[in-house]
């Protein structure tokens, strides 16, 4: 029942969005009272809402926004030796000051699509910048993780799967509540307080979520518990990884394509780009700067890198300028 509750807040809010009930940022208390209000309203007509579940998300960046692949790149191997990207100056960002030649970085990465399975069976993975109401904090809690290395990446993720889920920052626990302090501004962790979803029941949001398509059910379901066990101080990190990261063989998600492994990117700045996950938490990244290009001379900006799955039951991934490191 609680899980319900959770799933029809999703919806309300998301309603609310869609009809421009929300135009600004609102506080969380009004917030609540448009979702009550609307709660009132549906109670009694009971409309199909199932459309509304399906509104804006932190994160929207999606396959559809992947446009940079080059397929005929696909058996290619640049003829320069492979150098590690740490060879090459770092900038504020963490990020790197691109030179010509071919190199790889091993990097910490992070899901950004909770109630999905995790990278595997084959499936590649193409470019798609962070786009989304959230795109901002997302990218500074990743470029900013580079500047402390004390910070454990399971702290990191955790942030990240609350923004995603929508959970309120201020009733994370002590330590997450710090550590978020310390990726962002007060003015981020306002606008993510204000976003925030409340629990408001809502009696047409049970027939709506019968409706809505498997994979955006699931998902739903996925950041309700996030948002439950978030803000519960005895929830450990892989009580919430078993909710966001789903075990199993993959189905192929609605609006999937085939994209084989180590498909080449052609990033708008010039270079190539492609990237191996080993599992959600690891990817490595391979990037190729031919002689001559634009890119000389640009950053690569791992923060603004999301590898997009071409099976989409499977996760995003945002990269980062963090080495990983096997514990």
């Amino acid at each position: 029942m609680r899980n319900l509750a959770s799933l029809r807040a999703a919806g309300l809010l998301t309603l609310a969005l869609l009809c421009g009930a929300v135009e600004s940022t609102p506080s969380s208390a009004q917030i609540g009272g448009m979702l009550r209000g609307a709660a009132g309203r549906v109670g009694s007509h009971l409309p199909d809402v199932s459309g509304a579940l399906q509104g804006k998300a932190p994160i929207t960046t999606s396959l559809q926004d992947a446009r940079w692949a080059v397929d005929s790149l696909d058996s290619f191997k640049p003829r320069e030796a492979k150098r590690s990207l740490t060879t090459l100056q770092r900038t504020p960002n963490g990020g790197f000051v691109l030179q010509p030649g071919y190199y790889e970085f091993h990097d910490q990465s992070y899901c950004l699509k909770a109630g999905t399975h995790g990278p595997g069976g084959g499936d590649g993975y193409l470019f798609a910048p962070p786009q989304g109401p959230a795109e901002d904090a997302v990218m500074t809690i990743v470029r900013n993780s580079v500047q402390h290395p004390e910070i454990d990446q399971h702290d990191i993720q955790t942030l990240l799967w609350a923004i995603i889920a929508r959970a309120k920052f201020e009733d994370l626990s002590t330590q997450h509540k710090a550590v978020a302090a310390r990726l962002l501004t007060p003015r981020q962790l306002a606008n993510l307080n204000r976003s925030a979803l409340d629990l408001v029941p809502g009696p047409a949001l049970d027939a709506a979520m019968d409706k809505v398509p498997p994979l955006v059910r699931q998902v739903l379901q996925a950041e309700a518990q996030l948002r439950q066990m978030l803000v519960n101080p005895s929830t450990s990190y892989a009580q919430l990884e078993r909710v966001a990261v789903l075990a199993g063989m993959a189905p192929m998600g609605e609006g999937s394509r085939q994209v084989p492994t180590g498909r080449w990117n052609l990033h708008p700045d010039g270079y190539y780009v492609r990237y191996l996950p080993y599992g959600y938490t690891n990817t490595i990244v391979e990037v190729w700067v031919p002689q001559g290009s634009p890119a000389v001379g640009r950053e690569y900006d791992p923060a603004t890198h999301i590898a997009v799955p071409g099976n989409t039951a499977r996760q995003r991934l945002i990269q980062s300028g963090r080495a990983y490191k096997q514990s």
